[in-house]
């Protein structure tokens, strides 16, 4: 498939450990439209899985997802298996661990001896016999504090040959100076996109010079988070859209992009639409004067 036929390689690739990804991705979270990830888009198996295959078809070769992505109606896992699997060699899939969720939406947070059990349904729902990629996910209660039971955890089960490469996420430097004392990090995931803080931009710039990727999410969303975009739009973010017939997401998209070659975007998004809107933002160029408007 050459750039002209795969939208998704048009913002270039970059590396996750020895697995080449290209910078537009994809994330999960809005397939279920659930109520803890409320997507507005209908509880629909049939058109989640056709936003699956669409993406693929699109170039997407990074999805990212979690067990603790599901509604009463859907799991994200078990959707992704049912649309691509048997999977192909190049798709890579990342998945996050730590919190998990109950039935009735209850969130728990997991000891470091039960991470395996967490992996394992993981395993179990995607249909694989080894995780490409995990992420520890850190709670907020742990801003200040150690994860190296919880990463040497995962570090074991590496070592055993259920998890290919470690992540973190929602992380901080000391986080990921704690980590790489104890594993290899492939990639950071961390809330960021236009108006994060400078201590977000400076960790982005890090992980660059370590070769580690950065892996932004609500990059679309900022304040809206889970719930999507709530507030007006920023003026120079419509200002920049107007310029270039884009829509707001893909500035926001292509703005997040340019921050380091070791960007990884994962928009999500249970609309067709939106998803093809979302990887044509990996081949909007925005000037440097731009990217300074929007905030360098």
């Amino acid at each position: 498939m050459t750039m002209q036929t795969c939208p998704a390689a048009a913002a270039g690739a970059w590396k996750l450990g020895d697995l080449t990804v290209n910078r537009i991705g994809f994330g999960a979270m809005r397939l279920t439209g659930s109520a803890a990830f409320d997507s507005g888009a209908p509880a629909d198996p049939g058109r989640a899985i056709g936003v699956l295959r669409r993406a693929v078809e699109l170039g997407v070769n990074h999805i990212d997802t979690a067990a603790y992505y599901f509604s009463k109606q859907l799991s994200a896992n078990e959707l992704i298996r049912r649309a691509l699997a048997p999977y192909t060699d190049d798709l890579v899939i990342a998945t996050k661990v730590w919190p998990s969720r109950d039935p009735s939406g209850e969130w728990h947070w997991a000891a470091p001896e039960e991470l395996r059990g967490q992996v394992e349904a993981n395993l179990r729902e995607l249909g694989r016999d080894h995780l490409d990629v995990v992420n520890l996910r850190i709670p907020p209660s742990r801003r200040t504090g150690s994860i190296a039971e919880h990463f040497g955890a995962l570090a074991e089960l590496r070592d055993a040959g259920l998890i290919r490469h470690l992540g973190i996420s929602n992380a901080t430097p000391g986080h990921l100076a704690e980590a790489r004392n104890i594993a290899p990090v492939v990639c950071v995931q961390n809330s960021f996109g236009i108006g994060a803080p400078a201590g977000e931009r400076e960790l982005l710039r890090s992980c660059g010079e370590r070769g580690i990727a950065f892996v932004p999410f609500f990059a679309i969303a900022g304040a809206g988070r889970e719930a999507g975009r709530v507030a007006a739009e920023d003026e120079s973010v419509l200002a920049v859209a107007r310029a270039h017939g884009a829509s707001p997401a893909q500035v926001r998209l292509a703005w997040t992009l340019r921050q380091g070659p070791h960007v990884l975007a994962i928009p999500g998004t249970g609309d067709p639409a939106h998803l093809a809107e979302n990887v044509a933002a990996g081949a909007l160029r925005l000037s440097g004067e731009e990217v300074a408007l929007l905030g360098s």
